[in-house]
């Protein structure tokens, strides 16, 4: 079904049920999910957050200025994507960690052409450091890669199976898309992704498909055609 995805984690999914830190079980799992897509021939890269780790806009509430708490937030992104690729290779696929700024010899610096050549040898690219910039958030920086690297969607990762018209954990009335307009989820301020992602995306033709990554095989059904999620397009 897609040729090459972009797998858009948030860091708190590596953090297992407390969110904090990198939970060994979630992150065998995850590794197990994307080299299980992997093997099946789709090119996949990852951009994964920060937030079980640290978190910018927490830094400026501790007070840090905001330049410097996004750089340590996207250091934190480096480490988790370290370790998922870390995680992967133990099961037998190929994986290195791209970085938007120089981060030799822990992982490359961030060349599309590269990141893209490894993806088409079978290997996954984890694509770590945001943007590069601070006041953009991981969502955006997903987006932006996914357009680089000519993915044919970025694939949302989270907790629930899709996207809905209030937050499910919270509201037992609320309602499940299938699928949606960047027009209204922006129009509806849907907290899926931020502004500046779906901005992108939309320009882009870039499709989004909101899924419940917890779920195992869920991310091959994806691959297979199926639609366990929410698909949010032009």
């Amino acid at each position: 079904m897609y040729k090459r995805v972009l797998l858009k984690l948030s860091g708190e999914s590596l953090g297992g049920p407390s969110g904090k830190g990198i939970d060994e079980e979630s992150l065998a799992a995850y590794a197990k999910e994307v080299v299980a897509a992997a093997k099946t021939g789709c090119q996949v890269g990852i951009v994964i957050g920060g937030g079980n780790i640290f978190r910018g806009l927490k830094g400026a509430q501790m007070g840090l200025d905001r330049v410097n708490g996004d750089k340590m937030g996207m250091l934190a992104t480096v480490i988790n994507s370290m370790a998922l690729a870390i995680a992967i290779r133990s099961l037998g696929v190929k994986a290195e960690v791209f970085t938007a700024t120089p981060m030799e010899p822990m992982a490359r610096y961030y060349v599309r052409e590269k990141a893209v050549e490894f993806m088409e040898a079978g290997g996954v690219a984890l694509i770590a450091g945001g943007t590069g910039n601070p006041f953009f958030t991981t969502d955006s920086g997903a987006a932006l890669r996914a357009l680089e690297i000519g993915a044919d969607a970025v694939l949302k990762g989270t907790r629930v199976d899709g996207v809905y018209t209030a937050d499910p954990e919270k509201d037992p009335t609320a309602v499940k898309y299938k699928e949606l307009t960047f027009d209204e989820a922006i129009s509806k301020e849907l907290k899926v992704m931020d502004q500046t992602a779906f901005a992108l995306c939309k320009d882009g033709k870039m499709p989004i498909i909101v899924f419940d990554v917890t779920k195992p095989g869920n991310l091959q059904r994806i691959l297979d055609g199926e639609e366990p999620g929410t698909t949010v397009h032009v």
